[in-house]
Parts: C-alpha cells; sequence; structure tokens
C-alpha cells in the first residue's frame, strides 16, 4: 500500500464571521482578487480560476472535472463547454451542480452548490469571439468527452478545420458551433473554506433565504459550520 501518512498543518489567516458582508458577492471576489495577486507576486497559484465541476449522470453516477471558470457575475460563476459533453449532457438531463475553486497555497477554496442555467447566446457568442484563434478552431474539433482512435486523427481533424477557417485576426473567423455554450450556477450555498491549525479549519457558509443574486443583502444567511 503507498504511504500517505505524509502530514502538513495549516497555517492559513481563517476567517472572522464578523468582517463578512451580508452577502457573498464581496468575499467571492475579494478572495478571487487575493488569488490572482498571489500568482502575480509568487507564482504559487497556477490558474486561480480553475473550477472543479461535480454533475450528475442518468444513473446517479457522480462525475468530477477541473473546467476554467470564464463567467462571473452576481448571478453566478459559471463556465463554457461543448454541450454534448459528458457534463453537458449531465446538466441537460439534472441540473443539480457543485463546483469549487480551490487556493492550497493560501489554505482557502470556495465551494458552491445548486443547478445549472444555461448561459444566453449573446453571452456565449460575446465569449467565444473572444477566445484565441486556435481555442475556436478547437471548440469545432474536439467532440468532447467521445473515444478518439489516435493523437493523430484529432490532430488531422483540427488541420481539416484550420484550412475551413483560416486566421485572418478577425472575431469572426471561427463561426460559434452549434453545440457549444455555457452554464452559469445558481448558487444555493456559497461556502468560505479557510485552512486552520490542527484541522480545526474555519467553514463559513452562505446559505440562500429568498430571490436575489450573490450580491443581494437579505437574502443570504450565514452559518459556521464544523470542519
Amino acid at each position: 500500500m503507498t504511504d500517505l501518512s505524509a502530514r502538513q498543518d495549516y497555517d492559513g489567516d481563517g476567517i472572522d464571521e464578523a468582517a463578512l458582508p451580508p452577502a457573498p458577492w464581496s468575499a467571492l471576489t475579494g478572495w478571487l482578487a487575493d488569488a490572482r495577486q498571489r500568482e502575480a507576486d509568487r507564482g504559487d497559484v497556477p490558474e486561480p480560476e480553475a473550477l472543479s465541476v461535480a454533475t450528475i449522470d442518468e444513473t446517479g453516477q457522480p462525475h468530477v472535472r477541473t473546467v476554467l471558470m470564464r463567467y462571473l457575475d452576481t448571478d453566478g460563476p459559471g463556465f463554457y463547454t461543448n454541450l454534448e459533453s459528458r457534463k453537458g449532457l449531465d446538466l441537460q438531463r439534472n441540473p443539480a451542480v457543485a463546483a469549487s475553486l480551490t487556493w492550497q497555497s493560501m489554505y482557502r477554496a470556495i465551494r458552491f452548490v445548486g443547478h445549472a442555467v444555461p448561459l444566453p447566446e449573446d453571452v456565449v457568442t460575446g465569449y467565444f469571439t473572444s477566445r484565441p484563434w486556435g481555442s475556436r478552431i478547437s471548440a469545432w474539433t474536439s467532440l468532447q468527452s467521445r473515444p478518439v482512435k489516435t493523437r493523430e486523427e484529432l490532430e488531422a481533424t483540427y488541420e481539416t478545420y484550420a484550412a475551413r477557417w483560416p486566421d485572418h485576426g478577425r472575431t469572426d473567423d471561427v463561426p460559434v458551433p452549434p453545440f457549444w455554450g455555457g452554464y452559469r450556477i445558481d448558487c444555493h450555498e456559497v461556502e468560505l473554506w479557510g485552512g486552520r491549525r490542527n484541522r480545526l479549519h474555519d467553514r463559513l457558509v452562505y446559505v440562500r433565504a429568498g430571490e436575489g443574486g450573490l450580491d443581494t443583502e437579505g437574502t443570504w444567511t450565514i452559518e459556521r459550520r464544523q470542519p
């Protein structure tokens, strides 16, 4: 059996309830800004927007994968994907979703629980046209989550689409695939996790108590949960 007994005590700053805002928005964006700044200063928070997303398939089997959080507004965090991928099909059948941002070097994490809502077409198009040309070609190339025989087959498909829509430096060089879109998470809970010594971590959870966005006062109650 592999030895997994190595220990590291978490020596983070923790979370002070008295300093928390009544709605999670400013705490969420503040922590994200801290993570981006830490990466800029120390280089030990690679991809601060890396978001682990969990879905449930038709048999009840959960699946988790890491994407990039490329949407964030007061209506929730979100991401873009091939709608015919595993996560896309899962969310079409069952919109229940959970996701987390984890910044290990800062002993911080944010957890989201809720249901997935498709992003509007204009938002999807706006993001797609902002992507690098190669990423737009890859969106057409990859039948995400489906088997492919070889790497060479995948690269040949890429070259086919690249020849069809060459790079002229314009946002409309490559059309948006009809199977490509995005989701945001309409959050029921937003948890702030702060690592502390002796595993007595801080878990402060914003729980939805009414209608409103992540910035709406009176919409959220705050619970401290045991670690």
